[in-house]
Parts: C-alpha cells; sequence; structure tokens
C-alpha cells in the first residue's frame, strides 16, 4: 500500500482528485457566471442583487482555492485552464441574461448542481477516512444549504 505525504492511499487519492476537479470544474464556471451577473444586473433590485452577487462571487473564488488545495494535498493537479473547467462542469456558462430573477434562478441550479457535487465528495472521502476533504465538504454543505434556502425564499 503506498500511501500520499499526507497518510492516505494514492490509490483512493487519486479517485478523490478526480471528483475533487470536477468539483473545481464546477465552481469555476459558477464563479464566472456570478461575476456576469454582478456586472450586469439591472431594474429595482439593483442594489440588493449587486450587493449579493458580490459576495456570492467572493465565497466561489475562496472555495476555487480552496479545493485546488486540497488537490495539491492528495497529491494530485487541479485543472487550471479554462478549456479543462468547460470540459468537466456541469454548469453551463449564462450567457446575455438579462432578467434578475433568472439570474437568481441559475445561481440557485448551480447551487444545488455544486451540493450534489459536495455530497459525492463528501461520501468518497468518508470511505476513505479523509477528515480534511469530509471538513472541507461538511462546510461547504452547510453555509450552501442556507444560501440555497434563502434564494428560494427570495424567488417566491
Amino acid at each position: 500500500m503506498k500511501t500520499n505525504d499526507i497518510g492516505l492511499e494514492v490509490r483512493d487519492s487519486k479517485l478523490l482528485v478526480e471528483k475533487l476537479n470536477k468539483l473545481l470544474a464546477n465552481y469555476q464556471v459558477h464563479y464566472q457566471n456570478l461575476r456576469n451577473f454582478h456586472w450586469n444586473v439591472s431594474g429595482p433590485n439593483f442594489f440588493e442583487l449587486h450587493a449579493k452577487f458580490e459576495e456570492l462571487y467572493t465565497t466561489a473564488n475562496e472555495s476555487v482555492d480552496e479545493v485546488a488545495e486540497r488537490i495539491l494535498t492528495l497529491g494530485g493537479r487541479p485543472f487550471s485552464s479554462y478549456s479543462e473547467y468547460i470540459e468537466n462542469s456541469s454548469i453551463s456558462e449564462a450567457k446575455e441574461v438579462k432578467e434578475s430573477k433568472k439570474m437568481v434562478e441559475i445561481i440557485k441550479e448551480n447551487l444545488n448542481t455544486l451540493l450534489n457535487i459536495e455530497r459525492e465528495v463528501l461520501e468518497s472521502a468518508s470511505e476513505q477516512a479523509d477528515e480534511g476533504t469530509v471538513t472541507l465538504m461538511s462546510d461547504y454543505i452547510t453555509a450552501k444549504e442556507k444560501v440555497v434556502w434563502m434564494l428560494s425564499a427570495y424567488l417566491r
């Protein structure tokens, strides 16, 4: 049994790195969608949504960095090009969305996609006794579920 620098089995870590890279790719597209919406939101809810979108993209940017660093900690290489992100993301680029309500709906859908991937990563990390990844995913899931609840309330 070969282990990586933090004592986890290399074979298991490679599988986890693949899932984390999928998460990273989705986070990057989600992040860019948020930037797009922040720049292009207009209408009566401009001030509220402009600030919220900035808050969300700041959080997403921090998560991108943490996921990439976790991949490196596990001995992998994080995706680092737009072509890798697009090729490996389930989240689509949101181009030319003009209606603010649609922006919020897309963000909620994107967050649910990220939640599903994070739950998959959490399950795999638990099976491998990778407490660092488990904790990271658990924190993401808890925070993201609250944001989804808030966006759902906004859309009602």
